[in-house]
Parts: structure tokens; sequence; C-alpha cells
């Protein structure tokens, strides 16, 4: 296990050892998350591709443990934000105070300013707050009184929500659906995976005490710089480029659907199939990895037409029927 000092953290940015140390990574979240094994990838492609995440589950699959174990395991600065029905867009970006002494007005920064902000159940919270972390999402800054403030590097919003037709959920419109990498979805786990959670909990472990559960960072600044790098140099061929331009172009032409994928969710594709045959090992891209990643790229930005959605279609269904009709490349 990786030491967390700054020699063994710039060693472990080395060359060859980027891939090592997020590989780690997801064997560190795995010490407090069971049976997540999809969305803990997700959050590691995320990273490496500097997109945001919305994962949505149930109550009570450990969305929000997740996140705060991602942000254990890593040595970044995380802050978190329960998003409620009174909030307000200042408690989020920040705002300015009068400061007595002074007789002047002062920039106080709100929790978004930091490395890894955990949006806890972001869909409860009404639109004029949730708008607040557009502009951060996109340009990452924040514009208070007319002037922008540029936030840490890296910046990476984990926003969790509930499905939307839980009570008092705010639907997230399709602007800042657009603005997530990534729709991960949280299942409920399954018996083996269950009654793993329930032993630990049996044998003392504690949500709420990462570090009493054996969770060390593992991951720098510096490591994730180096991957990203290295997963730049991942060639992508002129006919892998065709074809996620054919599966996003398809979504817009399809019957079911009133809203397809956007040139800006093309190219999350390309960047998430990227990053996922990095991870896997490979310099180059196959039709496989864009097939990997194409419903977390793009299940959220589609929109179902009404007629479609009550005869019990989904946009993963749509995705994967498309994804069956697209033409692979050899």
């Amino acid at each position: 296990m990786m030491d967390p000092t700054t020699d063994n953290a710039e060693q472990s940015a080395a060359p060859g050892n980027a891939r090592a140390a997020l590989e780690a990574l997801r064997a560190e979240i795995a010490k407090a998350v069971v049976g997540q094994d999809a969305a803990v990838t997700g959050l590691v492609v995320a990273l490496l591709c500097r997109g945001h995440v919305l994962l949505e589950g149930v109550p009570g699959v450990a969305k929000t443990l997740l996140v705060r174990t991602l942000a254990a395991a890593t040595e970044l600065d995380t802050k978190r934000v329960q998003f409620t029905p009174d909030l307000m867009p200042s408690d989020v970006t920040g705002s300015l105070v009068y400061d007595a002494r002074t007789t002047e007005f002062s920039f106080q920064p709100g929790p978004v300013f930091t490395n890894l902000l955990l949006a806890d159940e972001i869909n409860r919270t009404p639109p004029k707050t949730q708008s607040s972390l557009l502009e951060a999402m996109e340009e990452r800054q924040v514009t208070v009184d007319g002037t922008p403030r540029p936030l840490p590097e890296p910046f990476l919003v984990a926003a969790t929500q509930n499905p939307v037709e839980y009570e008092g959920t705010y639907p997230l419109p399709e602007a800042q659906l657009d603005r997530f990498l990534l729709k991960l979805t949280v299942p409920l786990p399954t018996r083996q995976d269950e009654i793993d959670v329930l032993t630990r909990h049996a044998a003392g472990f504690n949500p709420r005490d990462l570090r009493a559960a054996g969770v060390r960072p593992v991951a720098s600044a510096a490591d994730l710089e180096a991957a990203r790098a290295e997963a730049a140099r991942t060639t992508v061929s002129p006919e892998i480029t065709a074809y996620v331009v054919d599966i996003c172009r398809a979504t817009r032409e399809s019957p079911s659907l009133t809203l397809g994928v956007s040139p800006r969710g093309a190219t999350a594709l390309l960047s998430t199939s990227r990053a996922w045959a990095w991870l896997t090992g490979r310099d180059y891209v196959t039709p496989d990895d864009v097939k990997a990643l194409a419903l977390p790229t793009l299940r959220h930005r589609v929109q179902l037409r009404p007629e479609a959605e009550m005869e019990g279609v989904t946009a993963d269904s749509v995705i994967n029927a498309i994804l069956a009709h697209v033409p692979v490349p050899r």
C-alpha cells in the first residue's frame, strides 16, 4: 500500500505507475463498498476524464458512502453539501460578506471551492439552487458580483439523487444533466453481497469511520495528472470515431426519443471509451470499449417520448437497441 508522503506520491506518478495507482484506488474503495464494481469503475473513469458523475439509486444503497470512500482513498480536498428544499445558491457558491472592521465586502468561498464536491441528494433542492452548479461544472469557475473566481484543479462534482418518482424530488433540467459525464445507476445488492454487508457491520464496520476500516489514500493529484496524460495518448482510429458518431446520430432519429445525444455527448463517449481502454491496459480503443461506456455516458442525455415511456420503454433499452443495429467497424 502506498504511503501518502510527497516523495512516494511523486514516485507513484512516474510513467508506468499511474495505472497501478488507479487500480489500487478501485481496490481501496472495495474495502468499504461491497458489490458496486461498475459504479466504482465509473468514478475512476470520471477522474481520468475530468468529468462529473451522477449516481442514482434508491435510498440506502451506499451512494454517499461510495463518494466518501473515493475521497478518503485519494489525496484530494473534499467537501459535502446536503441539498435540501431551503438551500440557497449562495450556500453552494459562496457570497460577499460585510467586514465591519474594514468597512468593505469580502468574498467568503462556498463548499464548491474544493477538488471533490459531494452534492448529496441534488434533486431534493429546487431548480434555482441546482442551477448554482451550472457554471462551476462547465466553466470550472464561479462568478459572484461580476467577478469570476476559478475553482481548484482537479474539480469533480459527484452528485447523488433518488429516482425522480420519489416524493420530494425536483427533476434536473436537461442542460444540467448534459454536464454530467456519466450517470451511474447504483442497484440493490445481490443476496450474497447483502450478506457480506451485514457480516461487515456485525464485525464492527462503521461507515462513518473509513480510516478504521483500513481505507487509506493511494492516489494523489499527481497520479491523476500522469494517468490523464497517458490516457490521452490512447489511439482512436477514424473508424472508431465514425462509430461513436453513428451511435449518437441514431439516437436523434429514434422514434422513441424526443431528444437525442448532442455533439457534446458524442465527445463524452469518445473520452470515456478512451479512458476505459487505457484502464484495461490497451493503447487503442475498440468497439467493445465504446459499447461498455455507451449506457452510463448517454442514458441521461436522451429524453423518451411520453407514449414510449407508458409502454415501458427505457433510455437503456433504446440505447441497447441502437448498439445492436449500428454497424460495428472491423
